[in-house]
């Protein structure tokens, strides 16, 4: 008898309120970070080059293994559903720990660069808000609080936010990709070329830059298979979302980092809000320049808050799920009573957050701290798409042969992509206060953090021996009206 994780028919009547258009407009809100293009403008005029290896490397396997591995099954929960078929209860279980992990930390960290966001949309005589703890804390502690508040109201509300966040992110990149036109026609001197072809220079620091766009701009397209249960025809909608929307970002990706390269120039990037940055710089601070630069960067804004809302929506559907599997205490399964959310695992993840950002931002500065919570966060996600990859390659007998060879050529591609972003990951491209320290921040987190999660599994099967049994080495089509 097929369980929870293999029966497609089984969503606990979740409501299906994702279509197609929110689906695409969120894989754009997801993947398209605003900060991305400053990190890859760092290799200055490079970034095309380097961009297109990427996005062959890592976007393209990771395209093929969402798609696929959706197809086959197309559940809530998304890559935790995916795992635990191809591993069983301990290897689904990890999986969802290390997502949860990434998703909690990556919201802070998106939450993170609004007070330098909101440094640019003031202008000068804001400048110092990022780098003043309790000024920066409180207002990332109000952003914390909507968040958490949007969860609590599900995708009735949800969604209408991330499809603006979605939009913002378009409208913004569009006007970041004009830029360069404008400071033309204005007759300043602007060199730009954003297909032109020049090689990186070789050394640690590109290819920890390398490593950052490699996985960290491209990743998420996956994501929104969480919430699968959700989604109409999610068999069908979401492989379609990922393929309307990968051109759109990865044009997003290099035209825009060819503006930022264009602008700002070399050596003085701001990583945390690049397009505020060139915004700025291209329109200036006085007159109709301000009034476009400030309605850009209260866009980035919305885009913000839009991400940090979809990201921990899908944090908090991860516990739930696992719950349904009983592989964490039914507690984080609880329904709202009116809501229908999962109101316990959103109050415990904001608290984290919450705590998250205290702890983060203890000693060190404003870059640094963004940094570090991006590593971090990251360094859990690179895990979950060893995960991923590895499920066409190494997973259970009858899964493994069920997926076509020409996937397990893209996956390893891509695993070996991911190996490398996790190795260098470690290696800090912006100045910090003590390197070995940052790599110790890192590394040590990601370790004592599965040593953490692999206790309490040991912990919960112990005390839970009537635990739901491992997942059969079988895999169910799904049912004829799912797939549509």
């Amino acid at each position: 008898m097929a369980d929870r994780a293999t029966s497609p028919s089984a969503n606990h009547g979740l409501k299906r309120q994702l279509g197609l258009k929110d689906l695409v407009l969120t894989q754009i809100l997801c993947v398209v970070g605003s900060s991305w293009v400053g990190v890859a403008g760092g290799l200055g005029r490079a970034q095309t080059l380097t961009w297109v290896a990427a996005m062959v490397l890592f976007y393209l396997p990771m395209a093929a293994s969402v798609i696929e591995l959706n197809r086959k099954m197309p559940l809530e929960g998304g890559l935790y559903v995916w795992a635990r078929e191809a591993f069983g209860d301990m290897g689904g279980f990890l999986i969802a720990w290390n997502i949860g992990v990434y998703g909690v930390v990556v919201t802070v960290t998106i939450l993170y660069a609004i007070p330098t966001e909101m440094a640019y949309f003031l202008g000068p005589r804001a400048m110092w808000l990022p780098e003043n703890h309790w000024a920066a804390l409180g207002v990332v502690t109000v952003a914390v609080a909507a968040v958490t508040l949007a969860a609590m109201r599900g995708l009735d509300w949800g969604k209408w936010i991330h499809n603006a966040g979605g939009i913002a992110m378009l409208v913004v990149f569009g006007a970041l990709i004009l830029l360069p036109t404008v400071a033309l026609i204005e007759h300043r001197p602007v060199y730009w070329t954003p297909f032109s072809i020049a090689l990186p220079p070789a050394n640690l620091r590109t290819m920890a830059l390398f490593g950052q766009m490699l996985f960290g701009a491209l990743c998420g397209l996956e994501y929104v298979a969480i919430l699968a249960g959700e989604s109409q025809q999610p068999a069908r909608t979401i492989a379609r979302s990922v393929w309307i929307s990968s051109p759109v970002i990865c044009a997003m990706f290099i035209l825009g980092t060819g503006s930022v390269v264009a602008l700002v120039p070399q050596g003085s990037i701001d990583f945390i809000a690049p397009i505020p940055q060139a915004m700025r710089i291209a329109l200036g601070n006085t007159g109709w320049g301000n009034a476009v630069a400030m309605t850009a960067i209260l866009l980035v804004e919305i885009r913000l808050l839009g991400a940090a809302s979809f990201l921990f929506t899908g944090v908090t559907r991860l516990p739930m799920t696992a719950g349904w599997d009983r592989l964490v205490p039914p507690w984080f399964s609880r329904l709202h009573k009116t809501w229908e959310t999962p109101s316990n695992s959103i109050l415990f993840a904001g608290a984290v957050m919450l705590a998250l950002v205290v702890l983060a931002s203890v000693g060190v500065h404003a870059q640094e701290t963004y940094q570090v919570l991006t590593g971090a966060s990251l360094t859990h996600y690179e895990i979950a798409y060893l995960a991923m990859f590895a499920v066409p390659l190494a997973g259970k007998t009858a899964l493994r042969r069920s997926f076509p060879m020409w996937l397990k050529w893209t996956s390893a591609v891509g695993f070996a992509a991911t190996c490398f972003a996790l190795l260098i990951s470690a290696y800090p491209f912006v100045s910090v206060v003590n390197a070995e320290a940052y790599a110790a921040k890192i590394l040590g987190t990601v370790v004592v953090s599965n040593l953490a999660a692999v206790v309490f599994y040991g912990l919960r099967s112990r005390n839970d021996p009537a635990r739901m049994a491992p997942v059969a080495d079988a895999v169910e089509t799904p049912s004829a009206q799912d797939s549509i």
